[in-house]
């Protein structure tokens, strides 16, 4: 069993991930009702990713038998007034949740439970890998190269 204070904190960032998960779904629409479907595929996939981790947090929860309820979390809208600025909102997203998962890391120490320390050194080592991604594709759409020419390159964001 862990602490109610680690419960709530794992339990806020499955709402976190899912939150995570439609804005990249959102992102992904965005892009493919723009006919930029590989783009559409990078953030879809991304998207599937986000829901992975938030199934990865919900097992952990049950296997260390925490007595939690689902979160829920709002939509996620698909208008964004430009390339540029959904993969902003990308790196403003995984830099909130490298955050959340700085805190649950200090909480963990503090509160002596390092089972959900190291719980957390997966994320926080991903987090490191979903911030560097989003700011090549910032990187990649401030280049000014045409987005349609870019998706050749987007293999190499997977």
């Amino acid at each position: 069993m862990i602490t109610p204070r680690l419960t709530k904190m794992l339990t806020h960032q499955i709402a976190s991930e899912i939150t995570a998960h439609q804005q990249y779904y959102a992102i992904s629409i965005y892009f493919r009702n723009q006919s930029l479907d590989v783009w559409g595929e990078l953030f879809k996939k991304q998207s599937m990713e986000e829901a992975q981790h938030a199934k990865k947090i919900i097992d952990f929860l049950v296997d260390v038998e925490a007595d939690f309820d689902l979160p829920g979390t709002a939509g996620a809208s698909t208008h964004y007034a430009s390339a540029l600025d959904a993969c902003k909102a990308a790196l403003s997203s995984e830099q909130r949740v490298s955050g959340e998962f700085q805190a649950m890391a200090v909480a963990a120490t503090e509160e002596k439970d390092f089972r959900v320390f190291q719980f957390l050194q997966w994320f926080i080592e991903e987090q490191v890998e979903e911030e560097s991604k989003m700011q090549k594709l910032i990187d990649l759409v401030e280049s000014g190269i045409n987005l349609f020419q870019a998706q050749a390159l987007l293999g190499e964001f997977e």
